[in-house]
């Protein structure tokens, strides 16, 4: 293939010429692109004939520095791989927009790069974000609503600030179950209305969980190296699991929030997914620091890590105490059969498993949503205030009589949660304050925090939830369990990584802990990772 010569400086300039042009031709045709499109020239095609396949960032930065191939040439071929599998062929729908700028970028890199200069440990490495996260450039941060098509934010967010400072190329802005999957009752994960739907790429007419599907179903595919998702309850860790993939939510304050479109102040966190615990170890380390118009960052002063993979230890499960929390046990016996020979790994590694039939007091749920509906409505409006006097929504009341008027955004399901936040009144509230304190103390000190003392653990593992379920935009998403919220709810950290396969479909195993224990759970899931190597590359089933 054209974009996978070794580099040489007189190569380089005599191919300069011949790259700068089909470049062109390239992104018009991407640009010009709207969805997915059939073309029936691509049957037949093996999908994961790439010359970057399962490529990991240490393997990428080796292959810049040796000079066996140029940034520019592999942001080529990644923007090539997203024209033939997420516009054509099986369709996957996983961006929304690719950015017309990814190749300019790669040059200056280029160029940095052989004036002895890099950026930072992503340097050149391609990376997506999940459309709810805003860059100040040619491309619009969407949500996926068709409400913010044409948004354009101000400035950048504070994780593609940082992206841009380590070296990474945002190729793009990834698809997203709408306003991160919190509208309306009976949704179907991984639809908006920019983009329809986004499809698993181990079988296409399977769901990539969300709300972060895009961002999942791109790693996965390799379409990118890395992206960044966001989670409130699950958004990153279901995606990771149902993708494949290896997906980290860091504790709330960790990573800024800034210039990322909210659900609730108290949840919310962006975090990074890869295909290895390595790759991701390594991303986190580039997005935390504090930030002062964040303030929950401010309390990672002093816990946080430029470096996390310090942390990677193939022993890193000896002399472990895990909690097997128990309690979706029962509910799925394929995914029991599966957790079963993870815990039976652990033990043979040197675990002491303690079993779990609780984490967590019963009312957080309760709790949890009534603090999500009143933060929503807060930060929602704080958002499009910070768009300036031109910003195409000026506040939830107009989202919610937009959304009324257009003929594709009610067509799958309502916005019922979007009517309850409008309902709801401002932070002062008691109703408020009082779900707020129940909530922290059911999933902290009364918690995780009391567990893990009693029991004297180093984290808590479960499954992270039941195989791929069949796309229904009429009735919505069907799964029979997830165990994210005990973390999400306490604003801890979680991590999902590949346990097996059930069918062809991977499912993943999530580890959790207390506040600031990243540390510790990259030791244990990139321990558990060396053991067992469960990644499985897709195969685009059903695809036509």
């Amino acid at each position: 293939m054209p974009y996978d010569f070794a580099y040489n400086p007189k190569t380089h300039k005599i191919m300069k010429h011949y790259y700068s042009l089909r470049n062109a031709l390239i992104m018009a045709l991407m640009l010009l692109v709207s969805g997915c499109t059939s073309d029936r020239n691509r049957e037949g095609l093996n999908y994961n004939d790439f010359p970057y396949l399962e490529y990991t960032i240490e393997q990428m930065q080796q292959g810049f520095d040796k000079g066996d191939f140029t940034i520019e040439l592999v942001v080529t071929a990644y923007l090539e791989r997203i024209e033939l599998i997420d516009r054509n062929g099986p369709c996957l729908g996983s961006i929304i927009t690719v950015n017309p700028d990814a190749i300019a970028i790669a040059q200056q890199l280029d160029k940095e790069l052989q004036d002895g200069h890099k950026r930072g440990p992503l340097h050149g490495i391609p990376v997506l974000l999940k459309d709810n996260i805003d860059t100040h450039d040619k491309m619009p941060t969407t949500a996926g609503s068709r409400a913010l098509a044409n948004s354009f934010p101000l400035q950048d967010s504070r994780v593609a600030k940082q992206l841009r400072e380590a070296g990474a190329v945002i190729i793009g802005k990834a698809s997203l179950s709408e306003w991160a999957n919190f509208r309306g009752s009976l949704s179907t994960s991984g639809w908006g209305g920019i983009s329809g739907e986004t499809r698993n790429p181990y079988d296409v007419t399977r769901n990539p969980c969300g709300s972060s599907s895009g961002s999942g179903v791109a790693v996965s595919a390799n379409l990118t190296m890395l992206a960044i998702g966001t989670e409130t309850d699950g958004s990153i860790v279901c995606p990771s699991h149902a993708n494949g993939i290896v997906g980290i939510k860091p504790t709330v304050g960790l990573i800024s929030r800034t210039g990322v479109i909210p659900i609730a102040y108290t949840q919310d966190s962006p975090g990074p997914m890869g295909r290895t615990v390595t790759d991701v170890a390594i991303c986190l380390g580039a997005l935390v620091g504090c930030d002062s118009t964040d303030a929950k960052t401010l309390l990672s002063r002093e816990k946080y890590y430029t470096d996390y993979t310090q942390f990677l230890k193939k022993n890193g499960l000896q002399g472990k105490r895990i909690g097997f929390f128990t309690g979706v046990s029962g509910m799925h016996f394929k995914v029991d059969s599966v957790m079963a020979q993870a815990i039976r790994l652990l033990k043979e590694e040197g675990v002491e498993v303690v079993e779990l039939s609780r984490v967590v007091e019963p009312k957080a749920d309760q709790n949890s949503l009534e603090v999500m509906l009143y933060e929503y409505k807060d930060g929602l409006n704080k958002y499009f205030a910070s768009l300036g006097p031109d910003a195409p929504i000026k506040n939830l009341e107009e989202l919610i009589e937009f959304n009324k008027n257009d003929s594709i955004e009610l067509k799958y399901y309502n916005q019922l949660y979007l009517e309850m936040a409008q309902a709801k009144g401002d932070l002062n509230s008691p109703q408020y304050k009082q779900a707020l304190a129940d909530m922290m103390a059911q999933t902290r000190t009364r918690g995780i925090d009391k567990v893990m003392d009693e029991n004297r653990l180093d984290a808590i593992v479960a499954p992270t939830g039941t195989p791929a379920w069949k796309t229904d935009l009429i009735n919505g998403d069907s799964y029979s369990f997830g165990t994210s919220s005990p973390s999400a709810q306490a604003g801890y950290p979680i991590i999902s990584l590949p346990m097996g396969a059930i069918d062809g479909l991977p499912v993943g195993l999530s580890f959790y802990g207390r506040a600031w224990s990243e540390p510790v759970l990259l030791e244990i899931a990139y321990a558990y990772e060396q053991k067992t190597n469960h990644r499985i590359i897709p195969q685009y089933l059903n695809a036509k």
